[in-house]
């Protein structure tokens, strides 16, 4: 098969679809791989690299999305990637349709066969390729936060740990899933004021023996939220509902009770943001004020940590590459239910039941063929 690996082109994103060691496992297999020149050079990687480990270099974008029976990216396609999709040719990426309706709909007029990510799920019901990148925002909203509460970048100025005989700030963190567990390990670890709010009691009950008296549990309702967030120093939004928008926890009349120059960081912004208030930002411009209260709303947020970022997806996402390159896409979807929850959109059709909900859609379910 024909893989091609294009350069990203969203604002500040370094990150690449594959490593060479990861383009030397797929040529070993028989593949063709074509690199876009310059893909890797934001984590240190030069085009020589990528061809030391069997790659074709191509010199622009067009000649990737022209000649690649499988497109492999890290963010979403932007629209000017759209138009050069086709039918017949799987896009393989994060998606994130269901808060970005103008790229669903430039999907669907492609096409093409668009596999997200975001919604592939292994046997136990997680999701393995979303996993890495909840980790490494996880641990990044904690730093980020961090760094908006000082004075000088238009924070409350409360040194996240205090100091002895000064409190440490108030931490809430909304999610108790992968990256409000990481978000949560880093604020501990910083010896912060923490509190995890969460809807599963099961969930609770494991960060309470995890952490210990490290760190307080709540669960999840309205009123819990309004009173932790009228206090906080700093709140970070983890929620996730796979391939769906995310819930509104934090509503605009919550956010004018908090305190001039608090934070809130947004790690759910990718799928609509689970703050009232959020809107997407960059890394170019990656905070706005509103009502005195500082927001963080990075949509590629692991995209500051490229190196970091790039080789923890590969090594999720490449046995999923190299089945699809194997077996083909529909027969990959067949023999791994798990893959085929990854599929968004197919010949025009969105078949994945909560991005069609999410955006009002008609929703196609496939079904694959039965791999041998």
């Amino acid at each position: 098969m024909k893989i091609g690996v294009p350069k990203e082109i969203k604002i500040h994103e370094y990150r690449v679809g594959l490593v060479p060691a990861g383009v030397r496992e797929l040529v070993d297999a028989g593949h063709q791989v074509l690199v876009q020149t310059g893909a890797g050079a934001g984590i240190g990687f030069e085009d020589s690299h990528y061809q030391s480990a069997g790659a074709k270099i191509a010199a622009a974008p067009a000649e990737v999305f022209a000649t690649s029976d499988l497109v492999v990216k890290v963010k979403e396609p932007q629209l000017a990637e759209c138009r050069q999709l086709s039918a017949g040719q799987v896009l393989f990426t994060y998606l994130h349709l269901a808060a970005d309706r103008e790229q669903t709909e430039a999907l669907l007029a492609s096409k093409a066969t668009a596999i997200a990510y975001e919604t592939v799920t292994a046997p136990d019901g997680s999701l393995p390729l979303l996993t890495p990148m909840s980790e490494v925002a996880g641990r990044m909203s904690v730093q980020v936060g961090a760094n908006c509460l000082q004075k000088a970048n238009g924070g409350f100025g409360v040194l996240l740990g205090g100091v002895p005989g000064v409190a440490p700030a108030k931490v809430v963190i909304l999610g108790g899933g992968v990256s409000g567990t990481h978000a949560a390990e880093m604020a501990v670890g910083l010896r912060a004021d923490v509190t995890v709010v969460d809807r599963s009691v099961k969930r609770l009950r494991e960060l309470s023996s995890l952490f210990g008296s490290q760190l307080k549990t709540v669960y999840s309702t309205a009123h819990a939220i309004e009173e932790l967030v009228r206090d906080a120093d700093l709140v970070i939004g983890a929620v996730l509902i796979a391939g769906a928008a995310a819930p509104k926890l934090v509503t605009r009349a919550m956010v004018k009770t908090m305190k001039p120059g608090t934070v809130l960081v947004d790690i759910a912004i990718d799928q609509g943001g689970c703050f009232e208030t959020s809107r997407p930002t960059t890394h170019a411009e990656p905070t706005f004020v509103l009502d005195g209260v500082i927001h963080y709303c990075v949509t590629n947020m692991p995209g500051a940590v490229p190196r970091t970022s790039t080789f923890a997806l590969t090594n999720a996402t490449l046995p999923y590459v190299k089945a699809l390159a194997d077996l083909g896409w529909q027969q990959a979807l067949g023999k791994d239910a798990g893959l085929a929850h990854g599929l968004n959109v197919y010949a025009g059709q969105l078949t994945h039941e909560a991005v069609a909900s999410a955006l009002g859609l008609k929703f196609q379910p496939f079904r694959p063929i039965s791999a041998p």
